[in-house]
């Protein structure tokens, strides 16, 4: 049986400047320019007021484990030349959540808490850039 490749975001209208910034090894977060509150994911309009004038400001990217899970066997169709991977929900020092994977040679050992940094993973196609989490330590 044939390995598939793993599925990968298509940007939209209103995300492209999200996946932009990540190409180019930059975390944004998109920001409403009149409530002035924090939004993830990338959308149309503000979830809090409903304003349409939204924007795109550069994160640091840290922040904690909010929740998360080990996937060490039955991975979806295009994640089992990844085994095991850590998928988590990244609560960032702005207050906001995304769902990311923890990568590097301790991703095993994270845990609920554990203070997290974005780095940037470039995939298969060579022309998407996802950003990831690693372990900050000490």
């Amino acid at each position: 049986m044939t390995e598939t490749q793993r599925p990968l975001p298509h940007a939209t209208a209103w995300s492209a400047p999200y996946w932009d910034a990540a190409r180019d090894k930059r975390f944004v977060i998109q920001h409403c320019t009149d409530c002035d509150r924090p939004i993830m994911y990338p959308r149309r309009f503000c979830p809090h007021c409903l304003n349409d004038t939204l924007e795109f400001r550069p994160s640091e990217g840290r922040g904690e484990i909010y929740t998360m899970t080990v996937q060490v066997a039955g991975p979806p169709s295009g994640f089992g030349d990844r085994l095991p991977y850590v998928v988590a929900v990244i609560r960032l020092d702005e207050g906001v959540q995304l769902m990311s994977n923890i990568v590097g040679d301790d991703r095993e050992s994270a845990r609920i808490g554990d203070r997290v940094r974005v780095d940037f993973e470039t995939v298969e196609d060579g022309q998407t850039v996802l950003p990831v989490f690693r372990l900050e330590r000490g």
